[in-house]
C-alpha cells in the first residue's frame, strides 16, 4: 500500500470504528481515495463503498458443536484405571454385605424368617458366604428358611 494512504486508512478505521488491517479501499478507485484529506469526504467515500471494512474472521465452532452431539462412550474401551482402583475392595464389599442385610432385615420384619435364622445367616454374611442378595435368597429357598406369611 503506498504511503500516501495511511492516513485515509486510519481515519477510515476510526470510522468505521474497527482497526486499520480490517480497512480495504476499492482498488479501482485509489486515486479517488488518496485525494480525500478530511474526515468529511473519507466519511463520504465509505458511504459510496470506495472504503469498507473487511468481515471479522472468527474461529469456528464447529468441531466443539459436533463433539456436543456426540452420546457419551462408557462402554468398557473407555475404563480407565485397574479393576479396583475405580472401586476399592473394601467399597465394594461395603455395598455387597449392606445390601444383604437390608433384604435380611426385610425378610425378618415381615415374619418370613425366624429370629434364631436371621442371626445365623447375619453372620454367614459377615463371613462372606454369599456372593450376592440372589445368592443369599437362593440359600434360604433350598434349606426352606423363608416360611410362608401369616395372613
Amino acid at each position: 500500500m503506498p504511503a500516501k494512504l495511511e492516513f485515509q486508512k486510519r481515519v477510515a478505521a476510526d470510522l468505521l470504528g474497527c482497526g486499520v488491517n480490517r480497512v480495504r479501499f476499492d482498488q479501482e478507485r485509489l486515486d479517488e481515495i488518496s485525494e480525500a484529506i478530511t474526515r468529511e469526504e473519507i466519511r463520504f467515500l465509505i458511504k459510496d463503498g470506495a472504503i469498507y471494512k473487511a468481515p471479522e474472521k472468527g474461529t469456528s465452532r464447529a468441531r466443539v458443536r459436533a463433539k456436543k452431539r456426540k452420546k457419551r462412550k462408557r462402554g468398557p474401551g473407555s475404563k480407565e484405571g485397574a479393576k479396583y482402583s475405580r472401586i476399592s475392595r473394601k467399597e465394594l464389599w461395603m455395598m455387597k454385605v449392606r445390601a444383604q442385610r437390608k433384604k435380611l432385615r426385610e425378610l425378618r420384619d415381615k415374619k418370613l424368617l425366624t429370629k434364631s435364622d436371621y442371626r445365623r445367616i447375619y453372620k454367614m454374611v459377615k463371613a462372606g458366604a454369599f456372593k450376592s442378595v440372589a445368592a443369599m435368597l437362593e440359600y434360604l429357598k433350598e434349606n426352606n428358611l423363608i416360611r410362608r406369611p401369616l395372613m
